[in-house]
This record gives structure tokens, C-alpha cells and sequence, in this order.
């Protein structure tokens, strides 16, 4: 039953109503200097990739735990974490962005 919406099914890239869409990479952090890094970073490999360059930086923990993310930084991409307790370096950012469009 799809009362209200409930129990429909979301198919991949739909909006949820009455939810903001989400962004599309998000860095997962306190707000340290490795994840600020990491975000330096991303957004280097979006620029250089011609993508749209609006980075989402979650700092609540529980939110991050959400994720299942134990150690930060981590990278999320399309909601998916892609990388999590390291700082990515521009070149392995790129890497993951590729994989996760598709592109790679």
C-alpha cells in the first residue's frame, strides 16, 4: 500500500517529497583539519572534472553514523560512502568520482 507515499518504493535519482534532494558528494567530518582537506581536495577533482562543484559537508555525528561511518573524513557520493579515515588525495578523488558516474 502506497498510502501517503509509504511503502512506495524510491527509484534511484527520484525525489523524496516534501525532502530537500540531496546533494550529490558530501564529505563527512567534524570539521578538522583532515576534513577540511578532503573537501579542498573534492573540490579540486570537481573542477577539474567539469562537475557541479556544491559539496555538502555533514558535521552532525549522529547523521554521520547513519552513514555506518566509524572514522572520518569520508566521502559520500550519490549517497553511497566511497571512502572513509583517510584524506584523499585530488587524483583519488577524481578516481572515485569517475567510478560512481559511471564514467570510469
Amino acid at each position: 500500500m502506497a498510502l501517503f507515499g509509504l511503502g512506495k518504493k524510491q527509484k534511484k535519482g527520484e525525489e523524496v517529497q516534501g525532502k530537500e534532494s540531496p546533494s550529490a558528494v558530501k564529505v563527512l567530518g567534524s570539521g578538522c583539519a583532515s576534513c577540511n582537506q578532503l573537501e579542498a581536495n573534492t573540490k579540486q577533482a570537481l573542477a577539474e572534472l567539469s562537475m557541479d562543484g556544491s559539496i555538502e559537508h555533514v558535521t552532525d555525528f549522529v547523521k554521520i553514523a547513519g552513514y555506518g561511518v566509524m572514522t572520518t573524513p569520508a566521502l559520500v557520493v550519490d549517497e553511497v560512502v566511497v571512502s572513509s579515515g583517510k584524506v584523499l588525495s585530488k587524483d583519488e578523488v577524481v578516481v572515485l568520482l569517475k567510478k560512481a558516474r559511471g564514467l570510469a
